[in-house]
């Protein structure tokens, strides 16, 4: 039971990623966050949390969206990408705190690293493919039924 609640839970990471992607003007605009802010890789962002190096991973998507599971680390914060210039001010005082945002493909994600940028966080990135990378990685997420990994059957 578990494993299929895993699988329909990748599956709608994946069904959802797709239907942001399409739009020309949308694309460039993401494209451009991309490569102003950069992307960490999920493997590197592991590394990081493993090692316990100091980092704040930004979870910005819709509430409703956080049921598909978050990337568990001691400092992670959740707060929607309409919200956050309005928010991450108070929240995060240290401008030059290393900020890891993620959504679920990566591209508001970016868009929300570029802006945290434009607000002078010097360290802020994007995960690179969001939680559908990190998932695909096989690195944990943790949903309501605990933590969960995703494994590629041969």
């Amino acid at each position: 039971m578990i494993k299929l609640k895993v699988v329909l839970m990748v599956a709608g990471l994946m069904v959802g990623s797709s239907l942001i992607a399409g739009n020309a003007e949308s694309e460039k605009l993401i494209n451009a966050a991309k490569q102003e802010v950069g992307e960490m890789a999920p493997k590197q962002l592991k590394e990081m949390l493993d090692a316990e190096k100091k980092v704040i991973i930004l979870d910005v998507r819709e509430e409703n969206q956080r049921a598909e599971g978050e990337i568990y680390a001691l400092n992670m914060l959740s707060m929607t990408r309409g919200n956050l210039e309005f928010e991450v001010l108070n929240k995060i005082k240290d401008k030059n705190t290393v900020i890891v945002t993620y959504c679920r493909g990566g591209s508001r994600g970016a868009l929300a690293a570029q802006t945290l940028k434009k607000l002078g966080y010097v360290n802020a990135t994007n995960l690179k493919g969001g939680l559908k990378g990190w998932a695909e990685e096989g690195y944990p997420i943790e949903t309501g039924l605990g933590i969960t990994h995703l494994s590629k059957e041969q």
